[in-house]
């Protein structure tokens, strides 16, 4: 029979923890790579926004991992 190891709740909310993390730093880069592509003197485009805000909310996500531990 399998047992499951102690520290197996602790060690899935960090991997979960890391994979929202990861997935944040995802949406800054497309956010980065969106704006980067119109000029400085032009407003960036509405999705540049809805991947910073994607991103706030995965990392919001994430810190509550780090409370539950």
């Amino acid at each position: 029979m399998n047992s499951i190891p102690a520290d197996a709740p602790a060690t899935f909310a960090a991997l979960l923890r890391k994979v929202l993390l990861d997935l944040a730093r995802r949406e800054d880069d497309k956010a980065m790579s969106e704006s980067a592509a119109v000029p400085y003197w032009a407003p960036p485009p509405s999705s540049v926004m809805g991947h910073r805000v994607a991103a706030d909310a995965l990392r919001s996500e994430a810190d509550r991992f780090l409370e539950a531990s």
